[in-house]
This record gives structure tokens, C-alpha cells and sequence, in this order.
């Protein structure tokens, strides 16, 4: 099963892509603080100075929390592999063949699309940009080892196939409650109130992966139209210097109706080099809002308190980095693939 070990991994881990955040900062009250410790505790003294354990708490919450995630998702991805080992090796067993002859004749039993040498090109120009082969290499020389690169690539991909329709033949479903983290869904929302599922997010309209994870929010939000409701909240980071004046400028457009939210959100994402304050005027234009009532709640900051009280709020729930999803409590840190927020959706969906 060395091998299948190999494979599962890649097939079913995903990569947490955020913006982190560089500095640790006060949050809610601590439960459980410095390890169970009381709260009020002094846990390190210097020249007359003092730390309690809630102080600790409150610094390290955001680091406790993205561990405490990777340890569920450590015996999620240890409790799949060894389902489908077994599931592996059942299967296997009926065949007479070993379990690695089985899995191969799975993958190799799946139909390949040949690339086209226009795609070999493409592929032979990427390795030559990335400094992969030497500059003088001549294309004719690694045109049929690209081929069969390219044909393994799909070999691969191929393999998660392999494993969904092995777990639904064998009918498998996997027990492991998932941490829940209570957070407010309180600020601008688009779905139904009374939706089985909500989505709160924390995101910078700065930051880069939020950006990328906009487009699979949307995708979500499509697929499951009338099922999810999804609730944005702000958490701008330190290092992004024109974040926290934009998501001031979405809550000045949410003055103007939610759907004016939604419609200047989207504007911000798609223009996020473009996010000055008087960028952020003219998008506001662009998408038909009160331009001097804008610019008037703008230049003033009232909107300040209420940005900082969310990022106080996400800190609170161990956001340390955006963007940060809570579906209904359960936590997806950075810009996972849509396929991570369908098993946690479908998954709720189905106990509700």
C-alpha cells in the first residue's frame, strides 16, 4: 500500500494560500487561558511588569486555532487514507492482484486526451521561463518526453476520480465532528435569512488571495443559490497600506443599500491595485452611488470603529490571516478550492 499512500495524500490535501497576519493583537475574553490556567494569573514577570495568562491567550489565539484546524485535518486525511486502504485491499483481494496492481488498473483503465503540440509548446516554454531546462535547449529534443510528462499529469488527476467512485461504491461516510468556532453573522449578507448554511467571511480587499478566493465564493454562491447565506466582514491587514480605507469605503457604500455593498465589493476585488482614496471615489461613481454622500462618510472615518470592531471579533475566533471562513462555525482558513467548502456545505446540508 506504499504506494496508495503516496497518492491519497495529493489527492485529497489542499493548500491553504492567505495573507498572514504579521502581528498578534488583544482579542475577547479568554476561556481556558495559558492552557487551562485561570485567567488572572501571572505567568512571566519583568522589572516590575507582568503577563497574565489571559494576555497570553489573547496573543497566541489566532496560532492555537490555525493548529487546532491542521490537527483535525491531520485525522480527517489519516482517517480517509486508512478507509480506503482497507476499502483498497478488499477490492483488491477479490481480483487475486495486489492492492498497487489494483489502484493502477483503475487509473489506466480512464481514458488520456493526447496533448496537441500546441500544448507541448506551451508546456516546453513554461519549464524554459522558469529556468527548469538550459535556454539553448531545442524543443524537438524533449517534444515526446513533454508528451508523456503531459499524459502523466492527467494520470494524476486522474486519481482522485479513482478514489470518489471507490468511496461511493463502498458507501463510506466519515464521523469526525469538526471544531466549531461561534462567531456573529453580522454585517452585509446576500442569501436567504433562513438559509440552512451560513458562510461568514473575513477578508482585505488588498489582499491577493481573497481575491482569488472572491471567484470560488461566487461559484459557491451560485451552485447553492437559496441554500447558503453569506455574511462579509472586515479584517484589513497592517502590511496592505490602502486596506482598512477600503473596507472603511464598503461600509460607506453600504449606506446606500446592501445591494450597493455587493455591487462596490466586487468592484474592490477586481481593481485591488487600484484602491487609493480617491480610486476608491471613483469606483463608487462607477457603480452609481451618492458621490458627496460617499466622499463625505469617506473623508470622515466614521467607519473606522465598526472595521476595527470586526477585526476585533475575527482576532476573537482566531482569524490570523484572510481570508477566513466560518460555515456555520466550522472553520476554512486562506483560499481553498471550491471542492473543500462543497464537502463542509454538503456536509451541513445533509444533517440539517
Amino acid at each position: 500500500m506504499k504506494a496508495f499512500r503516496f497518492l491519497l495524500p495529493a489527492a485529497v490535501g489542499c493548500l491553504l494560500l492567505a495573507c498572514a497576519k504579521q502581528t498578534p493583537a488583544a482579542s475577547a475574553p479568554a476561556t481556558g487561558a495559558g492552557g487551562g490556567l485561570p485567567p488572572d494569573k501571572v505567568v512571566a514577570t519583568f522589572n516590575g511588569g507582568q503577563i497574565t495568562a489571559k494576555e497570553l491567550e489573547e496573543s497566541v489565539r489566532p496560532k492555537i486555532k490555525d493548529l487546532e484546524n491542521q490537527m483535525y485535518q491531520a485525522r480527517r486525511q489519516g482517517l480517509e487514507q486508512l478507509a480506503m486502504e482497507k476499502i483498497v485491499k478488499a477490492e483488491a483481494a477479490k481480483q487475486n492482484i495486489s492492492d498497487q496492481e489494483f489502484i493502477r488498473k483503475k487509473v489506466e483503465s480512464l481514458p488520456v486526451t493526447q496533448p496537441t503540440e500546441e500544448q507541448q509548446r506551451q508546456f516546453f516554454e513554461r519549464l524554459k521561463a522558469g529556468g527548469q531546462i538550459p535556454p539553448e535547449t531545442k524543443f524537438e529534443e524533449l517534444k515526446d518526453r513533454i508528451a508523456q510528462a503531459l499524459v502523466n499529469q492527467q494520470r494524476q488527476g486522474q486519481v482522485q476520480t479513482v478514489i470518489q467512485d471507490l468511496q461511493k461504491q463502498a458507501n463510506l461516510k466519515l464521523d469526525l465532528p469538526q471544531p466549531r468556532v461561534e462567531v456573529a453573522a453580522s454585517g452585509p449578507a446576500r442569501g436567504p435569512k433562513d438559509a440552512k448554511v451560513t458562510i461568514v467571511e473575513f477578508s482585505d480587499f488588498e489582499c491577493p488571495y481573497c481575491g482569488a478566493a472572491h471567484d470560488t465564493v461566487d461559484k459557491v454562491m451560485s451552485e447553492y443559490a437559496g441554500k447558503v447565506r453569506l455574511v462579509y466582514r472586515q479584517f484589513p491587514l497592517s502590511f496592505h497600506p490602502h486596506a482598512a480605507k477600503a473596507a472603511e469605503a464598503s461600509l460607506c457604500a453600504l449606506d446606500q443599500g446592501e445591494g450597493k455593498f455587493w455591487e462596490y465589493h466586487d468592484v474592490l476585488f477586481k481593481n485591488q491595485k487600484k484602491l487609493s482614496p480617491d480610486e476608491l471615489k471613483a469606483h463608487a461613481t462607477s457603480v452609481g452611488l451618492d458621490a458627496q454622500k460617499f466622499g463625505a462618510c469617506l473623508d470622515s472615518g466614521q467607519k473606522k470603529a465598526a472595521v476595527d470592531a470586526d477585526e476585533k471579533a475575527g482576532m476573537a475566533a482566531g482569524v490570523g490571516g484572510t481570508p477566513a471562513f466560518f460555515i456555520n462555525g466550522i472553520f476554512l482558513n486562506g483560499a481553498q478550492p471550491i471542492e473543500e467548502f462543497k464537502r463542509v456545505i454538503d456536509g451541513e446540508l445533509a444533517s440539517r
